[in-house]
């Protein structure tokens, strides 16, 4: 009696694979997986933000000079644009829930391009560093660095030499920048598939998991950059 109802559910939901017995314990299913993914980024950019907060403790005055010298305008620019594309998700979301295709792809886009945007600032930002040769490793130039340390000196501050621990913070600013940039583009891959899907009508009012997973995913990304502007930028 169970396996021809769940027969018949199934044949009524194509969208429902065939080792589930339902709908419900499909979306559960998935529900967990997507948490247990978001559980391990969480394990991930903890490590990360563990080493910033261990090596702030050891060298207060690189971290604060070297957050000194960035361009705060940009990062709150950048914050600004994340924040609102983490609402055009929301309404992406909303658009599926109401069997909107149009909605679906009228805000995913709007998400794309405030991503560009912000990878636009991200790019002017970076450009100013190896310009100023602040990039430990690739191309690092002492007499450059404290240059540049010296013009964004608090007034009054006579800034001498480097302080240690320097290439400590612009290093961690890169890696948490950079993954950070590169859990966004992994996200622009993810968000033109499920355009593509949504396009060809894959989604409907009771099925649309793509759509709100990804959500989860990209105000993931969203706050991980929340913490990072204070942190990197605020200091």
């Amino acid at each position: 009696m169970s396996h021809a109802a769940a027969t018949t559910d199934h044949e009524h939901k194509p969208y429902q694979q065939h080792h589930f017995e339902s709908m419900e314990q499909q979306t559960q299913s998935t529900l967990l997986g997507i948490w247990l993914f978001m559980a391990q980024e969480i394990l991930f950019f903890g490590g990360l933000f563990t080493a910033y907060t261990v090596y702030r403790i050891l060298y207060p005055q690189a971290w604060a000079m070297g957050a000194g010298t960035q361009n705060v305008f940009l990062g709150m620019v950048n914050t600004i644009v994340l924040i609102g594309s983490s609402l055009s998700i929301v309404l992406a979301v909303h658009s599926a829930r109401h069997n909107d295709k149009k909605g679906i792809l009228k805000w995913f886009a709007l998400t794309l391009l405030l991503g560009l945007v912000f990878f636009g600032v991200k790019a002017v930002e970076y450009g100013t560093k190896w310009e100023h040769q602040l990039v430990p490793g690739l191309n690092w130039d002492d007499h450059h660095a404290l240059h540049t340390i010296q013009e964004h000196a608090p007034k009054g501050v006579e800034v001498t030499e480097l302080p240690k621990g320097i290439q400590l913070y612009y290093s961690l600013y890169f890696v948490m920048t950079g993954m950070h940039a590169l859990h966004m583009i992994i996200g622009f891959g993810l968000a033109i598939w499920i355009m593509i899907k949504a396009a060809r009508g894959r989604f409907n009012a009771e099925y649309y998991p793509h759509v709100e997973y990804f959500g989860l995913y990209w105000h993931f990304v969203d706050i991980v950059w929340i913490f990072l502007f204070p942190l990197l930028y605020l200091v």
